[in-house]
């Protein structure tokens, strides 16, 4: 879908924000931008829709370059919600959002169902919220109206730049709720740039850590945590070992009728490792103890473990 070919920016003093990186973020996938300031990552996300040019390098879009779409061609396609909300103060939340459509010439039927479908989606009573004005809506619930606007016109591809960074803690929490929530019905690619490690582990189908313009790793979230390129990394993620403090049988769920058969079945004494290693390739594990199935683990409780431990030092790095 995007594909990095030893992409550089260097700056005229000879600084490179970004230094000679390649990969590729698959077609649907949540793929995370994370690391230090400095490292290149909103760099990196600016290059995609041409709000910066690359130095060298190449950054492919379905297979043509981005150099060879018309400007306004490339970005109606690539939703764009940034760290600050941006939603124009004069004009309606039904307005704002309509703002690329009409640009793009739909019709005034269709925009107005599209913005009652968005607002629906994210929660938003449409007769309540779609006339009024940005200042009548909390930070939250204008940043919601941010990323359906990013939404209107259907683009592949949504760029997302700290969009929840501003935000209090039990609001940043809930639209990171919301987003993992509007991504299973909506499957578009996103690329998200956090300094939050907590905020990368639980969102994330990848991440991609960077350092000084360069990747430092790049893997699930499972792999970064459970296996570390180098200290950085094991820095960066304050990851533990899984021997002592781990229990798996601390947060099984037990079974009902509703769990499917288990693709694999785990001893109790099992290590975080090890659990997380069959959770890349199976949904669900039955867990055993003395002969007999006493739970399940799933990977959102695996991915809740990881952001539990990454509390105190997920934040630090900013």
């Amino acid at each position: 879908m995007i594909t990095f070919n030893h992409v550089t920016k260097s700056y005229s003093q000879g600084t490179k924000a970004v230094d000679s990186i390649s990969f590729e973020i698959k077609k649907g996938e949540f793929f995370v931008l994370i690391g230090p300031s400095g490292c290149g990552k909103t760099t990196s996300l600016k290059m995609i829709n041409r709000l910066i040019p690359l130095s060298d390098g190449t950054i492919y879009i379905n297979g043509k370059r981005i150099s060879d779409y018309e400007v306004n061609e490339l970005r109606w396609n690539i939703g764009y919600v940034l760290q600050q909300i941006a939603l124009f103060p004069h004009m309606t939340i039904e307005e704002n959002i309509a703002v690329v459509p009409e640009m793009k010439g739909w019709s005034a039927e269709k925009i107005k169902t599209r913005v009652t479908e968005l607002l629906e989606m994210v929660g938003l009573d449409p007769d309540t919220y779609r006339n009024r004005k940005p200042s009548q809506l909390s930070g939250g619930e204008q940043q919601r109206v941010g990323v359906i606007r990013a939404l209107a016109a259907d683009p592949d591809i949504i760029l997302m730049d700290e969009p929840f960074s501003a935000l209090d803690p039990i609001s940043r929490e809930k639209l990171q709720d919301d987003i993992i929530h509007l991504q299973k019905t909506i499957r578009k690619t996103i690329v998200f740039v956090t300094h939050d490690m907590q905020e990368a582990i639980k969102l994330a189908d990848r991440i991609c850590l960077m350092k000084d313009g360069k990747i430092v790793q790049l893997g699930t979230p499972e792999e970064i945590m459970n296996h570390p390129a180098n200290d950085f990394v094991r820095d960066f993620v304050g990851s533990k070992k899984s021997g002592g403090d781990f229990n798996l049988e601390e947060f099984l769920r037990p079974l009902d009728e509703q769990d499917r058969s288990p693709a694999a079945i785990l001893p109790a004494t099992a290590s975080l490792e090890e659990v997380a290693r069959q959770l890349s390739t199976y949904e669900e594990l039955h867990v055993e103890k003395n002969g007999q199935i006493i739970g399940m683990v799933n990977r959102q409780m695996i991915v809740q473990y990881f952001s539990q431990h990454l509390e105190e030092r997920g934040t630090s790095h900013v």
